[in-house]
């Protein structure tokens, strides 16, 4: 049984967090708001913005100061990913992906030699940086990946291809899982950074999508590349059980996308129910809005205490497995609610690109599916509380 004096609760933001979020703040009305649009519907992918990211300390937020990072933790990494995600979740999750998958995964998995010779320009963002797991005709399914990797004296051969790559051609640096054993084998994968560059190592198409449009998302092509066995992270054999580690923390990665698409949508749909009028009163006036507003207010506080439960646990080196499939299974759902429902209320216009909402709209869908999706994370749920 809890009491008080066994349990402590701060739901306020610290001073640092606050800092942090107002500058992620800033940061996204006077780099990211002016361009939006312009980036959405060339598909254009924003480097440059993503190296201004880094300077402020934002592609390096977990990296300890002396391999170059911010040295924060998830709390603050929550609230830069949010609020870049209420201005535009397209460079949201170019950032989620940079720091969470890819970075992180040298991180955690990394030596110290390995470590010093990539983080310090991951977290400046002077590179780029690509997670590849996912195959064509695999998805959900990891463990049958066709992508293998064949050791040759002191190097291994890479063939294959990975899709639905964020950052696919524009990466610098990559983390590949392939295989080196049999199929099925979850001890049969392994992870090596690959960097651009490389011989047999290529970029390949470019995926046209619903939204996120300006976070790029392409293939990853290997054509007997040649990778030295310095550039394998762990033993052979872990790299399966390596990603799903990184996809903990991932999923945390995508309950702040999500609420920052939530919280996005839910500002414009608040702001135009006031100054929309019908039949004489501002529409927030009516029942039938008020009470969609909210749900949505409501749905979107509990989806955010789950997200910073996940990272409390993280923070402190607990098991966070289940928690953070919860939060992303509940907060993706949610963002896509709310973002449907922030279309309803504004009518015919939520359907025009001349408000926020129709983008938010096609973006949030990205959320339930990416990094596991909701059904996935149904699964894991289940295995493990049918475990308790």
């Amino acid at each position: 049984m809890l009491t008080e004096t066994s349990l402590s609760v701060n739901f306020e933001y610290s001073e640092t967090q606050r800092l942090v979020a107002e500058s992620a703040r800033d940061f996204a009305r006077q780099y990211i708001a002016p361009h939006i649009m312009e980036w959405d519907e060339s598909q254009t992918l924003p480097v440059e913005v993503l190296k201004k990211a880094g300077s402020l300390g934002f592609m390096g937020v977990l990296v300890p100061e002396s391999l170059g990072g911010s040295g924060l933790g998830y709390h603050e990494y929550i609230a830069i990913i949010e609020e870049i995600s209420i201005v535009d979740p397209s460079i949201g999750l170019s950032v989620a992906a940079h720091n969470s998958l890819c970075t992180n995964h040298i991180l955690t998995f990394g030596n110290e030699e390995q470590k010093r010779r990539w983080i310090p320009k991951l977290a400046s963002a002077e590179w780029i940086g690509a997670w590849g797991l996912t195959e064509h005709n695999t998805g959900s399914d990891a463990g049958g990946m066709n992508t293998t990797a064949k050791k040759e004296g002191d190097h291994w051969v890479l063939n294959g291809a990975k899709n639905f790559i964020t950052h696919g051609k524009s990466g610098d640096v990559a983390v590949v899982i392939v295989r080196t054993g049999e199929k099925g084998d979850s001890r049969g994968m392994t992870a090596f950074v690959v960097e651009k560059g490389t011989p047999g190592f290529s970029s390949g198409k470019k995926e046209d999508k619903l939204g996120m449009r300006a976070s790029e998302t392409a293939e990853l092509v290997f054509d007997n590349c040649i990778v030295p066995d310095e550039n394998r992270l762990g033993a052979v054999g872990e790299g399966f059980i390596q990603s799903m580690k990184i996809l903990d923390g991932g999923r945390i990665s995508i309950g702040a996308l999500s609420l920052g698409i939530a919280k996005g949508a839910y500002k414009a749909s608040l702001k135009y129910s006031r100054e929309r009028i019908q039949f004489g009163k501002p529409i927030s006036a009516f029942q039938g809005i008020s009470f969609k507003l909210a749900e949505m207010a409501t749905e979107i506080e509990a989806a955010e205490l789950m997200v910073h439960k996940a990272a409390f646990l993280k923070n402190q080196g607990k098991p966070v497995t289940l928690q953070s499939a919860m939060a992303k299974m509940y907060a993706s759902e949610v963002c896509v609610k709310v973002a449907n429902e922030a279309v309803q209320i504004h009518g015919g216009y939520g359907y025009t690109k001349d408000f926020p909402v129709e983008k938010f709209y096609r973006d949030s869908k990205l959320c339930t599916i990416g990094e596991g999706t909701t059904e996935i994370q149904k699964v894991v749920i289940a295995k493990n509380i049918l475990k308790e």
